[in-house]
């Protein structure tokens, strides 16, 4: 049935797109490379493309920026998903440049979602997208040397391309890196550097993109003469979730335009997972979105399943879903008690939440052994199966503890004054600015979009479950709460499924394996996250480690928005606006 599927998938999308390749003759070809998808489009006619597809072929959702690097081949490739919020599979497109000039057109005027990936592109691997209109570092900060994702950029004590790494194992000679370093960090330091001669780099390109400040304003619209100042929230700043700063134009208490800076959690993280091995990157994968462990799993192994071509057990996919729905749970519930403290209800709302997701996090660590940082799934299936007394654990929360808990956070939330006064009408999001700025989750769909990765596109079998989408049509920081609600209800009625058609069976396509043969080709697996929809892109040149690794990050894509679901608002909102995307920074930075 799945090869069926994908047979029509495929011939669909042949059908569709054939007329772009006769309106872009010569400049748009099929990419005929074993094991790729896609278009290969050329860098004149990209822009041309990109509004083709949109306004006459319905992809009006940009999900994913990739750049890849190339090195044997000496050229990179930036590589596109879109797709349609009416729902259907993705639309991949490819734009290749020389690495010496690796110059490509910005999109962003075409899918505005395009900005903090363009600039993460940028960053990294010294892709120039030209005509982008604020192309700064996002991740790293200016003054660094160099783009640290490119195949042939060496850190200080660099000791090998993949791992194990031959001083580990099997040779047993284990040291730490920083101690070949005079001032016991693994950094490159100029010549001569002394830390008291050392004078950082200015932030002159940050201000200045936040436009000409007027010391003499016209006011505030009241007759009180106001200036114009720039304010930073954060990065050390409990309402930034983080260390995550917002840097503020006001005048007054307006906000006049706001810059989300980020990067001050980076650790390379797609780095470190083209030097693992395939199955090393599970772990890895649990530390991202830390609140949702059980789901970052999930993608990942989309990902690579769809590589090695390998089924799935039944009893093994009715276990994930389980896993995934008690993980939404887990994240919304959380979600709305820091939203709570974010609005001045200061951790009683947030205690009352966290010792629901203390219940939950029980049943993980029955099943996995950790409370959060899982690693649960494998690569056709599970690590190993639920023990004795965790699906009559599950059950009583599924039909008495949780929804009677819900019930009580609507009660005593959702028509409190203070949560609709600092939530209504606070932070609006339309539908079509959230589409065009690649919004996903909540966020999007609190817009009136009712797109969720699980009917749109579904994956594993959620195309078995009766299940709504939920959608509110505000847009603002209230109808994000409110939404957050309406999803755990929603999965729910997800688990109660599961837990009546569960079968028995095995729990792992073949023997567990700590190595994994993966054939040449790209995948990307994609599922609808409790933060929106997270993607793993991954290529494979039939090594034991990826050539390519690339994390499509819903916290982090979600903030593209941000600045302009804070502008007009006061300062005071802008925390409760942050606090309704429902940020984590491991996963923002990476």
């Amino acid at each position: 049935m799945k090869q069926v599927k994908e047979a029509m998938t495929e011939n669909e999308t042949e059908r569709t797109l054939d007329p772009i390749e006769e309106k872009f003759p010569g400049s748009v070809t099929r990419d005929e490379r074993a094991g790729y998808e896609g278009y290969i489009v050329g860098a004149d006619e990209l822009k041309s493309f990109a509004r083709t597809i949109r306004d006459d072929l319905g992809y009006d959702y940009l999900s994913s920026v990739t750049g890849v690097d190339y090195l044997p081949d000496e050229k990179m490739e930036v590589v596109y998903h879109v797709y349609r919020t009416s729902g259907g599979p993705a639309l991949v497109f490819k734009v290749q440049t020389t690495r010496d000039s690796s110059i490509v057109p910005s999109i962003v005027d075409v899918y505005p979602g395009a900005d903090f990936q363009e600039r993460e592109a940028w960053d990294l691997l010294g892709i120039r997208f030209d005509g982008h209109p604020d192309l700064r570092r996002i991740l790293m900060w200016e003054g660094f040397e160099g783009h640290p994702l490119r195949k042939d950029w060496r850190e200080p004590f660099f000791e090998a391309d993949v791992k194990p790494f031959k001083s580990r194992w099997p040779e047993g000679d284990v040291h730490r890196s920083e101690n070949l370093n005079p001032f016991n960090k693994n950094v490159q330091y100029p010549d001569e550097f002394t830390p008291e001669g050392w004078i950082p780099e200015g932030e002159k390109n940050l201000y200045a993109s936040l436009g000409r400040i007027d010391h003499k304003s016209t006011g505030n619209g009241h007759d009180v003469e106001t200036d114009q100042l720039v304010v930073n929230l954060g990065p050390q700043h409990p309402s930034t979730h983080g260390v995550f700063r917002m840097v503020v134009t006001l005048e007054g208490e307006t906000i006049v335009d706001l810059k989300p800076v980020m990067g001050y959690l980076h650790r390379n993280h797609e780095q470190i997972a083209e030097r693992n091995t395939y199955l090393m990157n599970m772990p890895f994968t649990d530390r991202l979105d830390y609140i949702c462990s059980m789901s970052n799993n999930f993608a990942y192994a989309l990902a690579v399943e769809k590589l090695m071509d390998i089924e799935v057990p039944e009893r093994a996919e009715y276990i994930r879903v389980m896993m995934a729905e008690l993980t939404r749970i887990v994240n919304h519930i959380w979600a709305i008690g820091f939203l709570l403290n974010d609005l001045g209800a200061f951790f009683t709302p947030a205690l009352y939440a966290i010792n629901e997701r203390e219940l939950v996090l029980d049943v993980f660590e029955a099943v996995s052994g950790s409370r959060m940082m899982c690693n649960y799934f494998r690569f056709g299936g599970l690590a190993r199966d639920l023990p004795e007394g965790v699906l009559e654990t599950v059950t009583e929360l599924v039909r008495e503890r949780l929804p009677r808990k819900v019930d009580e956070l609507d009660t005593y939330l959702t028509d409190n004054e203070i949560v609709r006064v600092r939530g209504e009408g606070v932070g609006v999001l339309s539908a079509e600015d959230a589409i065009a700025y690649s919004a996903g989750g909540p966020v999007l769909r609190a817009s009136g979009v009712p797109y969720d990765v699980r009917k749109a596109d579904p994956y594993s079998i959620y195309d078995r479950f009766d299940f709504d989408v939920a959608v509110r049509y505000n847009g603002d920081v209230y109808d994000r709460y409110r939404i957050r609600i309406d999803e755990i209800r929603e999965s729910l009625k997800i688990l109660e499924q599961v837990l009546r058609d569960i079968p028995d069976g095995e729990i792992q396509t073949g023997k567990p394996q700590y190595q994994v043969r993966v054939p040449a080709g790209e995948a990307y697996g994609r599922v609808e996250n409790p933060k929106g929809e997270l993607g793993f892109y991954v290529v494979s040149n039939g090594k034991p480690n990826p050539w390519r690794y690339h994390v499509r990050a819903p916290s982090f894509i979600n903030l593209t928005a941000l600045g302009i679901m804070s502008k007009g608002q006061k300062i005071a909102d802008a925390v409760a606006v942050l606090g309704s995307i429902d940020i984590v920074l491991g996963e923002t930075d990476r």
